[in-house]
């Protein structure tokens, strides 16, 4: 089985205001504060995470 990659993801612009379903999907991914970040393996369901919210985060691989 091959190693799954990990990213951090950090919250870099505040949800107010935004779709209620961007807001569920930032609580999903643990980021609940302006600059926290979460360690995640990088996995389908994870990027499409990402890429859903891709205007409010910052991610760099780990």
């Amino acid at each position: 089985m091959a190693e799954n990659k990990k990213v951090v993801i950090t919250l870099v612009k505040s949800p107010i205001g935004g779709k209620e379903n961007q807001k569920a999907t930032l609580k999903a991914l643990g980021l609940n504060k302006m600059h926290a970040s979460v360690e995640k393996y990088e996995t389908e369901t994870i990027k499409g995470m990402i890429n859903a919210v891709r205007h409010l985060v910052k991610v760099e691989d780990k």
